[in-house]
C-alpha cells in the first residue's frame, strides 16, 4: 500500500511538472523598445512579434529579440583630405534598427553585437574617407557643417540598405597632425603681418594725399590773393588810410605841397 500511494504521489508531481513545463513554456514576452523575430524550427518567420506577452508553440518555435531604441555608437576614424592632410574625427551615431525589418536584419546580420562590429562601424569610416576627401584641410574647418551633412546624407543611405535607420550624427571632435596646426598657425600671422603692411601703406597714401590738397589750397589762395591786388584797389586802400594831410615833400627848393589829384594819379 505504501509503494503504491508513493508511485501515485511522484505521479502526480510529475504531471504537475509537465503541466506548469506545457503552461510556461509557450509564452514568450517582449519588453518595452524590443522586437520578437520569430523562427520555426529555425526558419525566420515574416512575423515580427511586438511589445507584449506571446504564445507559440513549445520546441516548433522560437523567439530572438532585438532592441529598436535609439543607440549611440563612438567611433573614431582616421582620413585623408583633398590636399592630402591627415584628419582624425570622433564621430558619435545615433541609430536603431527599423522595427518593421527586425526580422530580416536578423537573418542577414545576426544579433545587435554582429550589426555595430560588421556593418555600423565600418560604414562610418568608410563614409568619412569619402566625404573628407572632397574638401581640403582648411575647408573642412571653415564648411564643417557641409562636411556634416555630406557624411549624414551618404551615411543615412548606406545603412538603410542594411534596415538601420540614422537618427543623427556628432562630428564631435575634428583635428590635424601637428604640422599642419604650425602651418595654419603661420599663415595666419603671415596674413596679420599683410593687413598691417596694407593698413600702413594706406595711412601714408592718405597722409601724402592730404598734404598735397592743403598745398594746392594754399596755393590757390595765394593766386586768388595776388589777382585781387589790382590798382583801384590798392588807390582804394590808400584813399582809406589818408589822414587828410597832404604830403610834404622838403627839398632843395622850397617846401612843395602836393596836388591831391596829382597824388591820386600816381597810383594810377
Amino acid at each position: 500500500m505504501k509503494n503504491n500511494q508513493a508511485f501515485n504521489n511522484a505521479g502526480k508531481l510529475t504531471a504537475l511538472l509537465c503541466l506548469i513545463t506545457i503552461f510556461l513554456t509557450p509564452c514568450v514576452i517582449v519588453n518595452a523598445g524590443e522586437r520578437g523575430v520569430l523562427m520555426k524550427f529555425g526558419e525566420v518567420q515574416a512575423q515580427i512579434l511586438g511589445e507584449g506577452l506571446h504564445f507559440i508553440i513549445p520546441v516548433v518555435n522560437t523567439v530572438a529579440k532585438l532592441s529598436v531604441r535609439v543607440q549611440k555608437q563612438e567611433i573614431s576614424a582616421e582620413a585623408s583630405s583633398k590636399d592630402l592632410q591627415d584628419v582624425f574625427t570622433d564621430v558619435a551615431l545615433n541609430w536603431h534598427i527599423i522595427p518593421e525589418e527586425a526580422n530580416v536584419i536578423y537573418q542577414q546580420i545576426g544579433n545587435q553585437e554582429n550589426i555595430i562590429e560588421r556593418i555600423i562601424n565600418p560604414a562610418v569610416e568608410e563614409v568619412l574617407k569619402a566625404v573628407i576627401a572632397q574638401y581640403t584641410a582648411e575647408e573642412i574647418i571653415t564648411k564643417r557643417g557641409d562636411v556634416k551633412l555630406g557624411v549624414d546624407q551618404a551615411l543615412t543611405t548606406r545603412l538603410q540598405n542594411y534596415h538601420i535607420a540614422v537618427d543623427d550624427i556628432s562630428l564631435v571632435h575634428v583635428h590635424f597632425s601637428e604640422l599642419f596646426g604650425e602651418a595654419v598657425e603661420a599663415k595666419q600671422i603671415a596674413e596679420q603681418d599683410a593687413k598691417k603692411a596694407e593698413f600702413l601703406a594706406l595711412k601714408a597714401a592718405k597722409e601724402a594725399e592730404a598734404k598735397v590738397n592743403l598745398a594746392r589750397g594754399e596755393a590757390e589762395t595765394y593766386r586768388l590773393l595776388r589777382d585781387g591786388l589790382t590798382k583801384e584797389l590798392l588807390q582804394k586802400q590808400a584813399i582809406e588810410k589818408w589822414n587828410g594831410k597832404l604830403p610834404l615833400v622838403i627839398g632843395k627848393e622850397s617846401p612843395k605841397i602836393w596836388d591831391f589829384s596829382e597824388l591820386i594819379k600816381s597810383y594810377k
